[in-house]
């Protein structure tokens, strides 16, 4: 029964019954025009294999874990067979990159399956990344590699599990396939093992997916656009209107400025905060060249094509956030036809990204309220030495209130710094331990309480897991891992050993995410280390 239960799944395409359609049908690249959207069919693949599935994410689509383990799961999955219902697609979308006008963009290796409407009433569009080619693949080939495939799905979970807005992955399918790539960008293009990842998100609309119609003065579309994602995916707002534009502008940032807040709390690194990269809902969206800080550096970024201007460097992503929606707010004034209330929504962005960076810190540091002071004493030394900022934060839960010395305080830090001979007798003097001891003395603040998974990330995921994606998979062995208190099943241990933190914490549910499924991926449990 368990393929027949995934045809049942409900099926509501709203976007492509709605919006306006490419006239043509044939799958070449080419300018768009006048549509939201193009019909494409995925590639067939040769030899589709179930590496991974979250089950968590199954279940929000109503399917049982028999139905994740059925074979026809990965030839759907991989975009070999459609169920009754799907409607495939590639959605039409321009962008700035790098802060200069890009044009058409669109999806060039994403196929939408489809909207699926939950037995809750919740839509969910499931889209296919790396199934091949659409009339948004420019020069590209529209796959995708294992490599950055497993990079993906194992970041958009613990993503989720750390708490913070982002699309989600319901499954890794390996293809049988070869697809070519230079993974060094040194001219020594080899060939890697191909994938395709199922995303899975209420919406994949962009702010590019506006721009693109109002840069081309497609006005007509654009306005079709914004009132189909009002009536879809903020009903709340009411009936689309001048006045509605506004508000829903408003709230767009509003969760952006909540979102590069939480990003700013975990240390990540997106890398590429294009326009094109950026969702209306507020999620993060497009896990390319992402990364974690480490050591704590503000300027450090993880796409080598950014290296030299370092324009989406993790300091910089709150005031690129507030840069984009200028530009989605220029996309919405042919409609609003009035700068001023625009001008006003998006002066409320500073504002409203540091009450919310504001309060995170301060849970962070459980205090109950934000200290200016000490923020700003932290910030100024974390990178003064080789800190890791994950640690550090985590460690200060066991600073003991009632060190009478310097070097009582700075004890349970020391894990957090990488070359402690760098710590200086001036270093260990400054007072931020001391401020946070006295501030957390005054409070009543305990250790537990500081130390709470949701917001004093004990783990998050480390770098060289992300270059290296199938050794840590293949190393990983588990069938699913646990965010916060240990693994559910036969998972690594936890340990306490810098740059080698594992997925986590969340909610304390846990990820229970992948079943490792084919021959050539070592089951055998293993401790891992830094690399």
């Amino acid at each position: 029964m368990s393929f027949e239960e995934m045809t049942a799944l409900s099926f509501d395409n709203c976007f492509v019954r709605e919006l306006p359609a490419d006239p043509e049908t044939a799958n070449f690249c080419r300018q768009v025009q006048q549509a939201c959207y193009s019909r494409v069919q995925p590639a067939q693949v040769a030899q589709p294999q179930l590496l991974a599935v979250a089950h968590e994410v199954a279940e929000i689509l109503d399917l049982t874990p028999e139905v994740c383990q059925a074979p026809e799961f990965a030839e759907v999955f991989a975009g070999n067979r459609l169920l009754a219902g799907m409607d495939p697609y590639a959605t039409c979308y321009g962008g700035h990159q790098f802060g200069n006008w890009a044009g058409q963009l669109g999806d060039g290796r994403a196929i939408n399956l489809g909207e699926v409407v939950n037995k809750r009433g919740q839509r969910w569009a499931l889209q296919l990344k790396g199934a091949g080619l659409t009339p948004y693949s420019r020069t590209a080939d529209g796959l995708a590699v294992l490599r950055s495939s497993v990079r993906e799905f194992l970041c958009s979970e613990a993503m989720f599990h750390l708490g913070v807005p982002t699309t989600r992955a319901l499954s890794l399918v390996v293809t049988g396939e070869q697809v070519v790539r230079d993974m060094f960008y040194d001219g020594n293009a080899k060939p890697e093992p191909g994938a395709v990842v199922c995303r899975v998100a209420p919406s994949f609309t962009r702010f590019g997916s506006l721009q693109i119609f109002a840069a081309r003065g497609e006005l007509e579309v654009l306005q079709q656009l914004l009132d189909y994602t009002l009536r879809t995916d903020f009903p709340h707002l009411g009936v689309p209107s001048k006045q509605v534009y506004l508000q829903w502008y408003r709230e767009v940032v509003e969760r952006t400025a909540e979102m590069i807040a939480h990003w700013m709390r975990v240390g990540f690194v997106h890398g590429v905060m294009n326009t094109d990269n950026m969702s209306i809902l507020g999620l993060t969206i497009d896990y390319g060249p992402y990364g974690w800080l480490e050591d704590y550096d503000p300027d450090w970024t993880p796409n080598t094509t950014d290296a030299q201007g370092r324009r989406y460097r993790f300091g910089n992503q709150p005031q690129i956030a507030h840069w984009n929606l200028a530009q989605l707010g220029q996309a919405l004034l042919p409609l609003i036809e009035e700068i001023e209330p625009l001008q006003e929504i998006i002066n409320t962005y500073p504002p409203a990204y540091e009450g919310h960076w504001q309060r995170m810190l301060a849970e962070k540091l459980g205090l109950d309220e934000f200290d200016a002071e000490l923020a700003a004493e932290l910030h100024e030394i974390l990178p003064l030495v080789e800190t890791d900022m994950t640690i550090f934060y985590r460690k200060l839960a066991q600073v003991k209130l009632a060190a009478a010395t310097n070097a009582e305080l700075m004890q349970p830090l020391m894990d957090a710094y990488y070359v402690p001979e760098q710590l200086t007798d001036e270093y260990k003097a400054r007072p931020s331990a001391d401020a946070v001891a006295r501030r957390l003395r005054r409070n009543g603040v305990c250790g537990w309480t500081r130390s709470t998974p949701n917001t004093c990330c004990a783990i998050i995921w480390r770098n060289w897991r992300s270059i290296r994606p199938k050794k840590a998979i293949t190393r990983w062995s588990t069938s699913c891992w646990n965010c916060c208190g240990g693994p559910t099943t036969s998972s690594p241990g936890t340990s306490g050993t810098r740059r080698s933190g594992r997925i986590g914490p969340g909610t304390g549910r846990g990820v229970r995410c992948c079943r490792v499924a084919p021959d050539w991926v070592n089951t055998k449990s293993q401790q891992f280390g830094r690399e």
